[in-house]
């Protein structure tokens, strides 16, 4: 296990994407994430506390999303220019696996799992999704049913992805671990979390999504294995 300083050194291209921006901040997501970065500088360079590790690797988690949200809305706003959009979203959804990357290196596996999951999961129940009534009029029966599911944005549905991915790990974890039972009461129930998640994103992407270039193959590979 390498110490917080080297790896928040070695996973740090969103960091450095960061940087690039920070002579020009104008975004609040990008005034967000620059404040949480300097948090994050100063608790490795005064040796933090391990037992604060939980929240460095959510902080860290935060700079990613708001980062790549930033970047997301600018590919939108350009109408994604076909010269630099497929490098860009392919780079998008590299920096959205930095948080599991250095948690890796910072914390045993499953405990990085367990508060991984536990995080994302909060943050996705930051909006409340939308009741629908007499009072609401939406002449759009897709967005409709995206707000009712409470999904408000391309961030999140590959949030809920990478959810889905961390469980299917989880689950693979505890199934080769010897001590799972002993703390049973402890764990989340990753199995029934992803499919939950997942069967959401699939319905979302081949229902009013079908045709916009989002691929389900992998998350019903591994719906296949939890359910």
């Amino acid at each position: 296990m390498c110490n917080v300083e080297d790896s928040f050194l070695i996973s740090g291209s969103v960091i450095g994407n960061l940087l690039t921006y920070r002579s020009s901040i104008d975004d609040d997501y990008l005034q967000n994430a620059s404040a949480i970065l300097d948090k994050l500088k100063s608790y490795y360079r005064q040796g933090g506390e391990s037992s604060n590790l939980s929240k460095v690797l959510q902080d860290y988690t935060q700079v990613i999303l708001d980062i790549t949200f930033y970047e997301e809305n600018k590919l939108v706003d350009q109408e994604f220019p076909e010269d630099c959009s497929p490098f860009k979203i392919q780079q998008l959804l590299q920096d959205l696996t930095e948080p599991e990357v250095l948690a890796g290196r910072l914390a045993p596996a499953q405990e990085c799992i367990q508060e991984g999951v536990r995080y994302l999961m909060r943050m996705l129940q930051v909006r409340n999704s939308v009741k629908l009534n007499d009072g609401v009029v939406l002449h759009d029966t897709a967005t409709a049913s995206f707000l009712s599911e409470g999904i408000f944005s391309d961030t999140h549905l590959l949030t809920m992805m990478y959810i889905g991915e961390m469980c299917f790990w989880a689950v693979k974890y505890e199934d080769c671990s010897a001590d799972t039972m002993d703390r049973k009461e402890d764990r989340l129930q990753f199995r029934d979390i992803g499919t939950q998640i997942l069967n959401k994103y699939v319905l979302a992407c081949e229902g009013p999504l079908q045709g916009q270039g989002w691929n389900t193959e992998n998350a019903k590979e591994i719906l296949s294995i939890l359910q």
